[in-house]
């Protein structure tokens, strides 16, 4: 079996329900797929006297699981006051709109499309329910929308699908961005060295102890990618199919559609700064 201490960004191991650290608690959303891993992570945070609750990434549309979230609060002593999106894919947005119902509360993104209420989220900015502070990172890449959350007080970073518990994410074609992605990394990069982060609580998969590690694998990772699909093009190899039948040989052939879209991404990129 691996030591967890040797994966990359250290995962925590296995993917519960339960307390992650002082002001976070996670409800896995039983959606596991091949994208979604073990399922979606539906984040509660709260300061531990208050008696207010942010819902992070409701999740998907599963009566179950929204009614879940809600009484794990409760049993927390809490109630839900203000739900957030950390982008508009459906495992972690489709359910907000039945969240607010069941809740009562407005629903902040980034995407005006997204929101339910007056206010949206402004990068840089402060979200402040019941004493606790969350501070807004614009990460964009994986999607336009992406955002991550910095939650200062237990030195940890909300990262939706921009760093997952395990594996890679993916930068899909169109929307997502690799120049993008590659300055969201170094953004998150920047929270481990200079604002002292050191948790990651991803979207999906298992809690990282090590931020900076997880950051610095996958920017490793993209180079490596990127070095791989700009040799194949010089060998011939032209189409995003091509690339990717080359390129992910290794990779599950089930996940061939979605490497795809990532290899378009690559191919845009590459294009754009001439090296190709």
């Amino acid at each position: 079996m691996t030591d967890a201490a040797a994966l990359p960004g250290q995962p925590r191991g296995a993917v519960v329900s339960g307390p992650a650290t002082e002001r976070a608690v996670n409800v896995l959303a039983p959606n596991p797929s091949a994208m979604t891993l073990d399922g979606t992570n539906t984040w509660i945070l709260s300061e531990p006297d208050s008696p207010l609750a942010v819902v992070v990434d409701p999740g998907p549309q599963d009566e179950a699981h929204l009614r879940r979230v809600i009484d794990t609060a409760e049993r927390l002593g809490k109630r839900v006051a203000l739900t957030l999106l950390t982008h508009g894919h459906p495992d972690h947005a489709e359910g907000a709109g039945r969240f607010a119902e069941l809740t009562g509360t407005p629903v902040r993104a980034l995407d005006p499309a997204l929101r339910l209420g007056d206010e949206g989220l402004t990068a840089g900015k402060a979200v402040e329910v019941g004493g606790l502070e969350l501070r807004v990172v614009p990460t964009p890449g994986h999607t336009a929308d992406s955002l991550s959350f910095h939650l200062p007080a237990d030195r940890a970073v909300l990262t939706g699908d921009t760093i997952l518990g395990r594996g890679t994410t993916m930068v899909a074609h169109p929307d997502g961005r690799l120049g993008d992605y590659l300055d969201s990394l170094r953004r998150l990069r920047s929270l481990t060295v200079d604002d002292g982060v050191h948790t990651v609580l991803p979207g999906h998969g298992p809690v990282l102890e090590d931020a900076q590690g997880a950051v610095e694998y996958y920017l490793a990772h993209r180079a490596t990618r990127l070095a791989q699909v700009e040799t194949a093009v010089e060998n011939g190899y032209r189409t995003a199919a091509e690339v990717v039948a080359h390129v992910y040989a290794d990779v599950d052939r089930s996940l061939w559609p979605a490497a795809e879209l990532s290899v378009r991404a690559q191919l845009e990129y590459l294009t754009e700064h001439g090296l190709i």
